[in-house]
């Protein structure tokens, strides 16, 4: 039979990342592919096909020595079946991902939300190794939410477990979000967010240096952190908004499973400690005393490659 392998694949808006693992979690080979939107998306599972096909020939690797697919995708996902109901960023709707993939490759194919993924990645060989309890909080253009469980991604009812980017933290007049409600915590604490948050605050402040950077070009949530670090006052209050507002959501979710630890990753999280002291210090304002004395945070420490490690986590648990 031969050595066994794992082959993970998270699902973006613009590439398909993929990597092939040893049993041991060491990655063997990882790359990536383009993501077609175009048509729905109706062609990505044949890309990945092809894509797992052309490298396992390159990599000498027999496709029955591959366990399984895992597989994470940015929407809500029936983890049963591989099914998605709705992926707004890929244009997939009511979309039988799972089972289309697997009678593409051959091979037996587990899906999940790709924040899931990024969670069991990190839970796995990552800042949450060996967790039985943990919150995994991934900032980006959006905001998403992994739960471990008792040692389990807590999936829910229907798959959407976990969707902190979604609570609601503005009831009234809050920003639109893609999910189509207003007030997401993604509206306030996502890359978008931080840009849009930071436009409205530089206006009461006509010394801020923000000011030239939106002159200049386009704003991001990196020059806003550089700003803070230099001193920027404006700066500095959008941080303390989005750390507030985050820390409250953050403290809500830990009452429910009371997490030994809560890992902060995505884009956002390259700001590192300038992001990660300020928002300990709001959750531990809002969260239960005994649940903040459980728990302590730290950065995600897998970077790009949390979400197809956690891929292959699952392939892994499940066969």
């Amino acid at each position: 039979m031969g050595q066994t392998f794992y082959l993970g694949a998270d699902i973006g808006g613009t590439t398909v990342k993929l990597a092939v693992l040893q049993e041991d979690g060491t990655i063997v080979e990882k790359w990536e592919i383009p993501t077609n939107t175009e048509e729905q998306g109706k062609s990505i599972p044949s890309d990945i096909a092809k894509a797992i096909d052309d490298k396992l020939g390159d990599l000498q690797i027999e496709k029955n020595n591959l366990a399984g697919i895992g597989a994470g995708a940015p929407g809500f996902v029936d983890t049963k079946t591989g099914y998605i109901h709705e992926a707004v960023n890929i244009g997939w709707k009511d979309f039988a991902f799972g089972e289309r993939l697997s009678e593409l490759t051959s091979l037996p194919v587990w899906v999940d939300n790709d924040a899931n993924l990024a969670a069991l990645g990190e839970n796995w060989l990552g800042a949450g190794e060996g967790c039985s309890e943990l919150i995994a909080v991934t900032l980006g253009t959006g905001v998403g939410g992994g739960i471990i469980a008792n040692g389990n991604v807590l999936n829910g009812a229907n798959g959407t477990a976990a969707e902190l980017g979604h609570v609601t933290v503005v009831p009234d007049g809050g920003a639109p979000c893609n999910c189509g409600k207003t007030g997401c915590l993604e509206t306030e604490a996502s890359a978008t967010g931080i840009v849009r948050k930071a436009k409205e605050v530089v206006e009461h402040y006509p010394e801020s240096s923000l000011h030239k950077t939106m002159a200049s070009g386009q704003l991001t949530a990196k020059d806003v952190f550089e700003a803070v670090e230099a001193g920027d006052t404006a700066a500095g209050q959008v941080l303390k908004d989005v750390s507030d507002v985050l820390g409250m959501a953050i403290a809500n979710m830990a009452i429910a499973i009371n997490p030994e630890k809560i890992v902060i990753g995505g884009g956002v999280s390259q700001a590192g400690r300038l992001l990660l002291n300020p928002l300990e210090v709001a959750y531990r304002k809002y969260a239960l005393r005994r649940t903040a004395e459980a728990s302590s945070f730290d950065l995600a420490e897998l970077g790009n490659d949390a979400g197809v490690i956690g891929g292959c986590y699952l392939v892994k648990k499940n066969r």
